[in-house]
């Protein structure tokens, strides 16, 4: 923070929410990679949460790559992703590009 960060990569494992009172500092972008839709396979991926558990943790960007870049349905995948995280009280999405 002293550097002048705006946020970090965490899991969703590491307690978003802990992570910003650590750092002192409740503004702390948290981004979380290795995002999975519930049901599917984690991957390569050993901290691998669903879109919705960690939008309930506190995390503020999310991370998908292969659950939408390697589907026969990108835009199928990732409406279904969107969904997650609107049920578990995202506001209403839009992904960045669209």
């Amino acid at each position: 923070m002293e550097c002048g960060i705006d946020g970090i990569i965490a899991s969703a494992a590491d307690n978003p929410e802990a992570l910003r009172r650590e750092a002192g500092a409740s503004n702390l972008l948290i981004v979380t990679p290795g995002i999975r839709p519930a049901g599917t396979a984690a991957q390569d991926h050993r901290r691998s949460a669903t879109p919705a558990a960690a939008v309930a943790n506190g995390a503020d960007y999310l991370v998908v790559g292969r659950p939408i870049t390697a589907t026969s349905n990108p835009r199928a995948s990732a409406a279904q992703i969107i969904a997650e995280m609107e049920e578990a009280g995202a506001l209403p999405l839009r992904p960045i590009g669209a």
